[in-house]
């Protein structure tokens, strides 16, 4: 008889299922074989069978489906393998050889795997212990949160063991096995950030390096849109490694490439004759820098432009170019975002301010607006829009000035910048001010696209920027980065919340059309409660997905409990709330108490004496202050002395002040991490 977990829950003897019965029978039984030989008491089953609250008879019913199940067991011959369904007082207890369920035996094969120390082994072991699963843990069990939880902790113990096939395929040197692994797992979760790192490293090593980047910006960019979280240390290091490996394999000397090409023989006979070698990846021809001595101080490369061709020459053998230039051009664009919609006129900005060529400057341009509004996906959505534009590369850079830890230091957005444009590791400048020297030198008659994400002052962004006329611009923030506007004439382009039309097509594209449609007047007011934010109405479409027979009208009843709407538009402390939080903890102590105070305020409309009269400052004092917070977006100034601030922001801030009093954590301060 064995007994399944890993999947539909199953009762099997011999070459017969047993029939279990309804929903909740097979539940009392799972719950039972997750806590084998231990006693579970009647009141733990009731707790777990019925979400809402229990019925009067649900003693009588769970006593019910335990009588039929001890039934059951013993038709099929239960006594035989020393299994045994017993009462004791108010409590039950399945007494059974742990060996007869799947999950057991699963995690026994899983602790037996040394991946790294023994990956020979390990591979048999792990390939058998993943073989036990035959779909979603405990299908078949009622939808509660005791189940939800419980399935989850075996699908990360199944997440875990397919990482650690992906980790002994790679040991033994079987990087494509050990990719296709793991890329079916990280197309079902696109958040795990380990299975990620993994499947880029895979993919890396078997010549796709293309692939691993866009499999990392593609991860930040969700991370960031539906938890508003940036890249861990598992994710950044893997990217950081694919970039420093793959600047190692460029050329370093001034001969030409005389080995065979990837496919084994020379081009033509004549090995190196085009100027062209493969990179030790596979991922495709590059030009080499002709002449002898150091590689060009350009570091570029040649790669293929928005109609495929090839972008670059050798040599300086493209008109117009000026000089002769290594590799391939990056692409280090995310992406383009899923289902992104509108923002038609906010394109339309950008196109007039990132391809204006009168002033003979580089262009550049700030996408502003609050968190959570899609600024990444307007910025990135542009960037892939008009890549032909720019034939020399396009790079992309997350400045994480929201973000948990601390803000990317300039020397480590330009150290990536110099790698991807060919400068081999040992002639990356140590100093800011050099390597952004550096950089301006090498893009400065390029025709190059620099997408800076997430910045959270102009002086980070300054020295990032590229001085060629040719080469534009965009930044994205929270802030308005007025400074740049003043030193280097960026082009503000706002970023508006969504109204009722573009927000409900939101809807209608995480959910389906049909959907929304049947209750349009609910999903118009899921607009109204989620601010017309879209990550917030991502969060909400989260919830309806998860919960498949709510219609938008339930859910929309539940946001309107203002103690609870923050809660559920966050998932595990991310999402709206955890964004916000990171917005405020780049406040200074003064502006997150007057922040506190506005949100006080009874509908969200007020000018500054009545702030000032809210937070007990002076009227100097309290119009800084407002400045400050609208400049962050944190605020809105509709016309002169007339401010708001959202429905959202008031909620989170009167959390925050009363997590204050209450002796909880809160971010304050210049530089506060905001967890």
């Amino acid at each position: 008889m064995e007994f399944s977990l890993l999947g539909p829950i199953a009762v099997t003897t011999g070459s017969m299922e047993l029939s279990l019965g309804p929903a909740k029978r097979r539940s009392v039984l799972a719950l039972l074989l997750l806590q084998p030989n231990t006693t579970v008491p009647l009141e733990q089953l009731i707790d777990s069978l019925w979400e809402d609250e229990p019925p009067e008879h649900a003693r009588t019913v769970v006593q019910g489906h335990v009588s039929r199940l001890r039934a059951t067991l013993a038709e099929g011959g239960a006594e035989a393998y020393g299994i045994e369904l017993t009462t004791h007082g108010s409590a039950y207890l399945l007494r059974l050889p742990e060996e007869l369920i799947d999950a057991h035996r699963f995690g026994e094969l899983v602790a037996l795997a040394r991946p790294e120390a023994a990956p020979a082994d390990a591979v048999p072991l792990l390939r058998e212990a993943l073989g036990l699963w035959r779909g979603p843990a405990l299908t078949g069990t009622v939808t509660s949160p005791p189940f939800a939880a419980a399935a989850h902790a075996l699908e990360e113990r199944r997440l875990t063991a397919v990482e650690a096939l992906g980790r002994a395929h790679g040991t033994l040197g079987e990087h494509e096995q050990a990719a296709a692994i793991l890329y079916s797992a990280a197309v079902n979760h696109p958040l795990r950030e380990g299975l990620i790192a993994g499947l880029m490293r895979a993919l890396f090593r078997t010549g796709r390096q293309s692939d691993a980047l866009e499999w990392f910006h593609r991860t930040r960019r969700l991370l960031n849109e539906e938890l508003g979280v940036d890249p861990g240390e598992r994710l950044r290091g893997a990217y950081e490694e694919i970039l420093r490996a793959e600047a190692a394999t460029k050329p370093t000397g001034g001969a030409r490439a005389t080995g065979a090409a990837a496919g084994g023989t020379a081009r033509d006979g004549r090995a190196g004759a085009s100027g062209e070698s493969r990179s030790a990846t596979g991922a495709g021809p590059r030009p080499v820098p002709g002449g002898t001595g150091a590689p060009d101080a350009r570091g570029g490369e040649a790669g293929p432009g928005a109609d495929g061709t090839r972008t670059g020459a050798p040599d300086g053998a493209r008109a117009g170019s000026g000089s002769g230039r290594a590799g391939a051009a990056p692409r280090l664009l995310p992406r383009p975002p899923a289902r992104f919609l509108g923002r038609e006129d906010q394109l339309t900005a950008l196109t007039a301010v990132l391809t204006d060529r009168a002033t003979g400057e580089s262009p550049l341009a700030v996408v502003a607006g609050p968190a959570g509004v899609g600024k990444t996906a307007c910025a990135v959505q542009w960037a892939h829009l008009h890549a032909g534009a720019f034939p020399d590369g396009q790079l992309f850079a997350d400045l994480r000035g929201f973000g948990e830890g601390d803000e990317a230091a300039p020397a480590e957005i330009l150290r990536d910048f110099l790698l991807a444009l060919g400068t081999p590791p040992e002639r990356v400048p140590g100093s800011a001010q050099a390597a952004s020297a550096l950089f301006r030198s090498l893009v400065a008659e390029r025709r190059l696209l620099v997408v800076l994400d997430n910045a959270r002052s102009s002086a980070q962004v300054r020295p990032l920027l590229p001085g060629g006329p040719r080469c534009a611009t965009v930044v994205t923030s929270r802030s308005r980065l007025d400074g740049l506007v003043a030193t280097d004439c960026a082009r503000p382009v706002g970023l508006q919340t969504l109204g009722h039309e573009e927000g409900a097509a939101l809807l209608g594209a995480m959910l389906g059309p049909d959907r929304v449609a049947e209750d349009p007047a609910a999903a118009r007011e899921l607009v109204d409660l989620c601010d017309g934010l879209p990550l917030a109405l991502r969060a909400a479409a989260a919830q309806l997905t998860a919960r498949p027979r709510w219609r938008l009208a339930r859910l929309a009843a539940a946001l309107r409990d203002e103690r609870r709407r923050l809660a559920l538009l966050s998932a595990e402390d991310t999402g709206i709330a955890a964004a916000l939080r990171m917005s405020v903890a780049r406040l200074s102590a003064d502006d997150a108490q007057l922040l506190s105070a506005l949100a006080t305020s009874a509908d969200g409309h007020l000018n500054a004496s009545l702030a000032a009269a809210l937070a007990g400052y002076d009227p100097e004092r309290t119009q800084d202050g407002l400045d400050r917070l609208a400049e962050m977006h944190l605020v809105d100034e509709e016309a002169t002395d007339v401010y708001t601030i959202s429905t959202l922001t008031q909620l989170f801030a009167r959390d925050e002040r009363g997590e204050s009093r209450d002796g909880g954590k809160r971010g304050t301060g210049e530089g506060s991490k905001g967890e």
